[in-house]
């Protein structure tokens, strides 16, 4: 079973958006997927409320009970599961890393964003798994991403994923019928954007060991 941590200790960034077009492209590439909202404002499980689709499952869970949760959903078949946490949570974000195999951070093309990152970055590395920093809401035809790209460089213990997710409009009127952009305006720029992000993590899941094909299976993670 494949686990994706969506971290940022910052709000605001699209955690939220990120997880759950996650989640939805897992399901269509054949991978039964659970999103688990740890985030007390459960933006996530709203989301799961109001869609007609019976999938992904969305279910709220505690930090403490994250690793209970986990088994319980590899027990019952599930191929993927993606975390969405809550900011300013370090102890749930560091519980979700750990027990994540990839840890993606959304982070928009600002300052104040790139500044902020710099904690999340850090919990990752107290985990000891890979992180990937995903550019998101970036303005359109904008020279902040080539910047915000130079400024990331910087950080020796993480990576910048090649596919940005512009700010479009898609995602919010996605977002308000219990949908994700893919769905909502599959030949949109949103949605074409979200299916090469979702290419991208689960193939590089995939080249890592961690989701091959329809299936997935397990791997050691340094120091667990």
């Amino acid at each position: 079973m494949l686990t994706v941590a969506v971290l940022a200790q910052k709000g605001g960034v699209g955690k939220t958006t990120v997880a759950l077009g996650l989640a939805v492209e897992g399901e269509r590439r054949g991978l039964p997927t659970v999103v688990l909202d740890l985030d007390p404002q459960g933006s996530a499980a709203k989301w799961g409320d109001t869609r007609e689709e019976s999938s992904p499952v969305v279910t709220t869970a505690q930090a403490s009970r994250l690793q209970k949760v986990l088994t319980a959903a590899a027990q019952g078949g599930a191929g993927v599961v993606v975390i969405d946490t809550a900011p300013y949570a370090m102890d749930a974000a560091l519980a979700a890393a750990k027990a994540a195999d990839l840890v993606v951070v959304p982070c928009r093309p600002s300052a104040f964003d790139l500044d902020a990152i710099a904690a999340t970055v850090e919990i990752a590395a107290l985990a000891r798994k890979r992180a990937v920093v995903v550019l998101n809401g970036a303005p359109v035809n904008n020279p902040l991403v080539g910047q915000a790209r130079d400024a990331l460089a910087g950080y020796e213990r993480v990576e910048t994923c090649p596919v940005v997710l512009h700010q479009r409009i898609d995602h919010v009127h996605a977002a308000g019928v219990g949908q994700v952009a893919t769905e909502w305006e599959p030949g949109g720029k949103a949605a074409g954007e979200l299916r090469a992000l979702a290419e991208w993590i689960y193939g590089e899941a995939a080249e890592g060991g961690l989701v091959c094909g329809g299936e997935t299976r397990g791997r050691a993670q340094d120091g667990s």
